[in-house]
């Protein structure tokens, strides 16, 4: 599911960090009196009536040249650049300042959905403060207190309304989405580009050349996809620059606005580390996965070598066990026909509903087969179960203790499934549930 994010932006010590902090629910942010603590971007979760959201720290911006003052103000835009819906934070003791009003023609410029809030109106007699915040051109001040938490509700309902849209906006989206991850110079773009039959996207052989994450339209056999290359994921340690942050974290976005992820690996160079890693981001978000190796026509082969490599596949990466593996080369465009019957064939496991009858046909032939675990003279027992949603399928089990439910039975059971219904391409998530 598509994850919306919020921007919390504003001038200096008005309180950003304090409201992060309380939006995220927990202390991530340095909250200080003194201006200029938060510098660059802290990235974290939150999730307001039901709807699940990004939320993007950032530090003050300010007119006048203080030190790092040129960082934190690009830091800011990339933030605003980033977010869907930007969080205005301004102090209601000191009333509007020209920085107030610098922040306000950076955002109405932006073009984003924007909510302002008057921070430190700590108690009723303090809202006659806010009518001025009128002057700003944003809309409606909503008064709220950081250290109190008052007022926070109405802001992220506020919030809220503006995701309603940007959903609708996702849902509509008829196509099915595929992005190519991968860490850099693994040939993503070129691969792209070769699926397209045109030079669509930048190829060069240094690494990091794509930038952004681009969508591209295409159909094949009647069947309507977007592409969405993605910039390439170096080791944690290495990520220095500003715009490379924010090119990982518009791939870890293009995952999460995914039906399908193509992991795609480099054949000449084999998998390290990193590879994993990337992969893991795809399977953790939940998404469709096929592992695509590429460069397949610089590898010196025999009859054995794509064998050998799938085993090595299947070795490190044993938390995609579901994940279809194929080997092209987007050189010579050999093998890319493999693509879209998987890409298809993924897509169409990640969004399949199964029926509770038959669902629980199979769990009862699973339990006759090999019964349910004991602990100390209790054993399991599972009632019922049914598909609660999709994309990815996940079922809720329901059962006289959830305690009983071992990962080793829940796994037995996950494997039974997918014989029986085929769910290549996809996790499967199964909950258990005390039956009340």
């Amino acid at each position: 599911m598509y994850k919306p994010t919020i921007a919390v932006v504003g001038r200096p010590n008005v309180g950003k960090s304090t409201l992060f902090n309380r939006i995220i629910g927990e202390r991530k942010a340095i909250v200080e009196d003194t201006p200029g603590v938060t510098r660059d971007r802290l990235y974290a979760s939150g999730d307001w009536l039901n709807h699940e959201f990004n939320v993007i720290d950032t530090g003050g911006i300010e007119i006048k040249d203080e030190p790092f003052q040129e960082q934190i103000k690009m830091q800011a835009e990339i933030a605003i650049l980033e977010a869907d819906v930007i969080l205005m934070i301004t102090n209601g003791r000191e009333g509007v300042t020209e920085d107030d009003l610098f922040v306000a023609r950076i955002l109405q410029k932006s073009k984003k959905p924007v909510v302002l809030a008057v921070n430190k109106i700590d108690n009723f007699e303090m809202r006659n403060e806010i009518y001025e915040f009128y002057n700003l051109g944003l809309g409606d001040p909503f008064p709220v207190s950081g250290s109190h938490g008052l007022g926070l509700g109405d802001v992220l309902d506020q919030a809220v309304e503006h995701f309603k849209s940007l959903e609708e906006e996702v849902e509509a989206d008829d196509s099915i989405r595929v992005s190519l991850i991968g860490r850099p110079n693994v040939g993503k773009s070129s691969l792209v580009n070769a699926i397209l039959g045109e030079e669509r996207v930048i190829v060069s052989d240094i690494a990091g050349t794509t930038r952004d994450a681009i969508d591209t339209e295409y159909f094949y056999d009647d069947e309507h996809y977007t592409l969405v290359d993605t910039a390439g994921m170096r080791k944690r340690g290495k990520v220095y620059e500003a715009t490379e942050k924010y090119s990982v974290l518009r791939a870890n976005r293009a995952i999460e606005r995914s039906d399908v992820v193509l992991v795609v690996l480099n054949g000449e160079e084999g998998i390290i580390e990193q590879d994993k890693r990337i992969a893991g981001l795809a399977h953790e978000a939940g998404r469709a996965v096929i592992i695509v190796v590429n460069k397949w026509d610089a590898v010196e082969k025999d009859d054995k070598t794509m064998k050998k490599f799938e085993d090595k596949i299947r070795r490190e990466f044993q938390f995609l066990d579901y994940a279809p593996i194929t080997f092209v080369s987007a050189l010579n465009k050999s093998r890319l026909a493999t693509l879209f019957p998987l890409i298809k064939l993924a897509n169409d496991s990640h969004k399949k509903r199964v029926q509770s009858s038959t669902l629980n046909e199979v769990l009862v032939d699973s339990v006759s087969m090999n019964p349910t675990p004991t602990d100390k003279g209790r054993r399991l027992n599972i009632f019922y179960g049914t598909q609660v949603s999709v994309a990815p399928p996940t079922f809720v089990l329901f059962v006289n203790d959830v305690d009983l439910m071992h990962f080793s039975y829940r796994r037995y059971l996950e494997n039974q499934m997918r014989k029986a219904f085929d769910f290549t391409g996809t996790p499967i998530h199964i909950l258990s549930r005390k039956r009340n």
